[in-house]
C-alpha cells in the first residue's frame, strides 16, 4: 500500500520537462486553456451551458426582465364613444349608470373621455352624461341632440 504519494513537480522530470502533461509548454502557460470561471461563455452560442445555467440561477435567468422603455408611457385613459352610449342606453340603465329624468337621460361616466366615433351617426337620444373629458365633435353631437356633458375635470358644463 502506498501511503505517500510524489507531487507532480517532482515526477515530471526528464523528457518533456515543464508540460506536465499538457503536450506543450505553450499551451499550459496562462488561463487562456483553461476555460471560464463561472458563467463566462454562456453568452450567445453556449446551448451546452444552458441546463447548468437553468439548474443554479433558476428558469426566470434568460429573457427580458424590468423596465425596458420609460420614454413610452402608455395612455391608459378610458374613451367610449357616443353611439355606443346611444345605442346601448338599456344596458345603462339596468346596470344604474343611466336613469331617465323629465330633461332626458343622465349617464354617470366618470373617468371616461367621450369620443364622437362615427360621424354619420345621429343621436337619437336628449343625454346627459356626466365625464372627465370630451372631444369637440361629441360636444357639438350632443348639443345637436338638445343634451349636455358635464366634464368634472374642467368643471364646466357644455350645453
Amino acid at each position: 500500500m502506498k501511503t505517500h504519494k510524489r507531487k507532480k513537480v517532482s515526477r515530471m522530470h526528464g523528457r518533456h520537462a515543464g508540460t506536465h502533461g499538457w503536450g506543450a509548454r505553450k499551451k499550459h502557460k496562462k488561463s487562456g486553456h483553461r476555460g471560464g470561471i463561472g458563467m463566462a461563455g454562456s453568452g450567445k452560442r453556449a446551448d451546452q451551458k444552458k441546463t447548468l445555467v437553468l439548474k443554479l440561477y433558476g428558469h426566470n435567468y434568460f429573457g427580458k426582465q424590468g423596465v425596458t422603455s420609460r420614454g413610452t408611457k402608455r395612455d391608459k385613459r378610458k374613451r367610449i364613444n357616443i353611439n355606443q352610449i346611444d345605442s346601448n342606453i338599456e344596458n345603462y340603465i339596468k346596470k344604474g349608470l343611466a336613469k331617465k329624468t323629465s330633461n332626458g337621460i343622465e349617464i354617470n361616466l366618470e373617468g371616461y373621455k367621450i369620443l364622437s366615433g362615427d360621424k354619420n351617426y345621429k343621436i337619437k337620444n336628449k343625454l346627459i352624461i356626466k365625464a372627465d373629458e370630451s372631444s369637440k365633435s361629441a360636444l357639438e353631437n350632443v348639443k345637436k341632440a338638445g343634451g349636455e356633458i358635464i366634464l368634472s375635470k374642467t368643471g364646466t358644463i357644455e350645453k
